[in-house]
């Protein structure tokens, strides 16, 4: 039970501590909250939800690339930030993934809702 409480604090200390994880939180909990509204169906769900799991651990990945090299060097070093930029970008590519996949699974069904 050790790892998974050691884990549990340290999805806790994300929340906590960086902005941009409770970004994704909250976006995600509204992507559910569309789902359910707009009955998507169950294979519809599960490519969000690998979606949704894929931006929150690559931007828990983020916040550990960070926390290391900020234990590394306080100095600003080309190559720290290079570390730092290169984790970001993965997760915005990874959240404008999950973006499109969203329009594409909502938008027709947004748009016969409201039209």
């Amino acid at each position: 039970m050790r790892p998974f409480r050691v884990a549990c604090e340290g999805i806790l200390h994300a929340i906590r501590t960086e902005r941009n994880m409770r970004v994704h939180l909250i976006s995600a909990l509204l992507v559910f909250a569309v789902a359910i509204w707009l009955q998507t169906t169950r294979m519809e769900n599960l490519v969000l939800l690998a979606w949704v799991t894929l931006v929150l651990s690559l931007e828990l990945i983020n916040t550990a690339i960070e926390r290391a090299v900020d234990l590394v060097t306080k100095d600003v070093h080309p190559l720290a930030k290079q570390a730092k930029d290169v984790a970001a970008g993965a997760v915005l590519v990874a959240s404008v993934g999950a973006a499109v996949t969203a329009l594409i699974i909502f938008g027709p069904r947004l748009w016969n809702v409201l039209y």
